[in-house]
């Protein structure tokens, strides 16, 4: 149930969402396999085993899973075919094939070999925080995140949901903590960043399992270089490591939010509902302090959840499982 990555969108304070439209339109569109040539297929599916319907609520909060399912096919396993086919024609008719015979053979052998392609499954999770005005969705990849934007978008139009336009740029945040050895606003270093020189071919250092304090650090930002991720955790209860594009990637939950969620319950559903409503409200208040410290959001994305602009060089505080399935033969 924990979200291994976040990505997160800003909604329109003015934009209502009703639920049980949307619960309709998820189910107009339910997830069904690829066939024949398609090659992929999308739908809605229930967020958990144990749930019917494709939109769960609890306390204010809804949560949708997107499914996909895409073919397979190798672009060398059709080159294979072709060359196969091309050789059988030019020996039994002594002659050479065409450009245009060739894509339309290349056509022929695709269709061919389309329904008996494998194919790779994936599920994108997200759930909407009505209250702070956040989509959070469990991806690293912005594509990933914006198809399940758009696709939601198809069943609530118009959906105004868009990324978040923070005073202070993420990259300066993470470089002016770093020079700094020390971040603010409920954050702490861990120990790994990645800094790149903002020229063209620049050169590009990563550290992991180091002191971010370290004199050799600070050295790295004196030349020029600009931090792009950065190892952080936040009020000891989630480590994560933040990029300059503002995601969250490698999201670890620590003890205390494990052990608290754990003791709701012995079955399936009550530990499916606490974790859950323990992950958005700590998720909510982490991505609220995060846009504190990049000075707020502009004017026009600010609403009554969001926190209001402040200076990010505040004093620091003291301390998608893929599935492949094979075709039978």
């Amino acid at each position: 149930m924990w979200f291994k990555q976040l990505s997160f969108f800003r909604l329109d304070e003015n934009f209502l969402i009703d639920s049980d439209k949307l619960a309709d339109q998820l189910a107009k569109r339910p997830f069904q396999r690829c066939s024949g040539l398609d090659w992929f297929s999308e739908g809605w599916v229930a967020p958990a085993s144990h749930l019917d319907s494709p939109l769960h609520q609890a306390r204010g909060y809804q949560m949708l899973t997107l499914r996909r399912e895409d073919k397979v096919l190798p672009a060398g396993v059709i080159r294979d075919h072709l060359d196969s086919k091309l050789a059988e024609i030019e020996a039994a008719e002594l002659r050479k094939v065409g450009r245009k015979e060739k894509l339309q053979l290349k056509e022929q052998i695709t269709d061919d070999l389309l329904p008996r392609a494998f194919t790779r499954s994936g599920r994108t999770t997200a759930y909407i925080d009505s209250q702070r005005g956040w989509l959070m969705v469990d991806s690293g990849t912005a594509s990933k995140a914006e198809n399940l934007v758009s696709t939601l978008r198809e069943a609530l139009p118009p959906f105004p949901a868009a990324l978040p336009r923070t005073a202070v740029s993420p990259h300066a945040l993470m470089t002016d903590w770093l020079a700094a050895g020390e971040a603010g606003f409920g954050f702490e270093l861990d120990a790994e960043c990645e800094l790149k020189d903002s020229s063209e071919n620049g050169a590009v250092v990563r550290c992991t399992r180091i002191d971010l304090t370290a004199d050799e650090i600070r050295q790295h930002i004196a030349t020029g270089k600009q931090v792009t991720r950065l190892g952080l955790i936040w009020r000891e209860r989630i480590r994560f490591v933040l990029t300059d594009q503002l995601q969250l990637k490698r999201l670890q939950f620590l003890d205390v939010l494990q052990e608290e969620a754990s003791q709701a319950g012995d079955d399936l559903a009550s530990l499916f509902e606490a974790t859950f409503l323990l992950m958005a409200e700590e998720l909510g208040d982490l991505v609220n302090d995060l846009v504190a410290a990049l000075g707020g959001l502009e004017a026009s994305q600010q609403g009554s959840g969001t926190p209001a602009p402040t200076t990010a060089t505040s004093q620091p505080e003291s301390g998608n499982t893929d599935s492949i399935d094979v075709p039978w033969a």
